[in-house]
């Protein structure tokens, strides 16, 4: 089997499989159950050869959606392994922009909520409690 991860020295492939209509996810050989985890929670699904102690392992877009909406959950996981440090090729075939774009707004909308809370209101500074007089 052909691993494009292994050829191009990449950590995710995302292409169209010759004479198919299906969507992969190659990733290295060896690479981390984390990398695998991520393509899983982003929808993808797990397949390796052999079952039972894979050697190769890849992910595939779930096949009953339809095939732009296949695109569109490929593309959008784009963004997410990119955040993650991993370095992504996704052939044109394969990708969609306005999923894209959409992927990169709500991570940026979801990055900004938690700092938001964190931060402390405009105008209020925190102020040191007063020392405690001992006699």
């Amino acid at each position: 089997m052909a691993n494009l991860a292994d050829e191009y020295g990449t950590d995710v492939e995302i292409y169209i499989k010759a004479l198919t209509t299906t969507i992969h996810a190659d990733t290295p050989t060896g690479a981390p159950a984390q990398l695998h985890d991520l393509l899983e929670h982003l929808g993808l699904e797990r397949h390796s050869s052999p079952a039972n102690s894979p050697i190769y392992i890849w992910h595939t877009v779930p096949e009953h959606l339809d095939a732009d909406e296949q695109k569109r959950l490929a593309t959008r996981a784009v963004p997410a392994l990119l955040l993650a440090g991993y370095e992504v090729n996704c052939a044109p075939e394969a990708f969609d922009a306005a999923a894209y774009r959409q992927a990169v707004h709500d991570l940026r909308a979801r990055a900004g909520r938690p700092a938001a809370r964190r931060q402390a209101p405009v105008g209020s500074p925190s102020r040191a409690a007063p020392a405690r007089r001992t006699p």
